[in-house]
């Protein structure tokens, strides 16, 4: 039995669900996004060889899709990405809080979308 085998993640609680919604709604008008669950293989840590799959909470707004993922029991990672090449994360490796996470993943988005509005005037 591998390591991934014995050491299963488990799903996002219905408070982390609706803690992100929430936020969601506040920042974009409710009904504005609608959350999916998916499981993903992604990379625990920089060195890792090996793949680990964890429960991910995904949603898209205009053109951006977010991913937020939960790397352990209370441990999330979050990013957003306009297409497979144009990905971005935060400079936190780990939160142990989902608001958190998801509150500091809009905010990198909305702070790259202002940047991006000026370069373009």
């Amino acid at each position: 039995m591998s390591f991934n085998d014995q050491f299963k993640i488990k799903d996002f609680s219905d408070s982390n669900k609706w803690t992100v919604q929430q936020t969601l709604d506040e920042r974009w008008g409710k009904g504005k996004t609608e959350l999916q669950l998916a499981d993903v293989e992604i990379k625990l840590h920089r060195g890792d060889r090996e793949l680990t799959t964890c429960p991910a909470l995904f949603w898209d707004f205009e053109k951006t899709n977010f991913v937020v993922f939960k790397v352990g029991d209370s441990t999330y990672k979050g990013q957003f990405y306009y297409k497979g090449r144009d990905q971005y994360g935060t400079a936190v490796e780990d939160f142990d809080n989902i608001l958190d996470c998801v509150v500091t993943v809009l905010q990198v988005h909305a702070d790259l979308e202002r940047d991006k509005s000026q370069d373009s005037k």
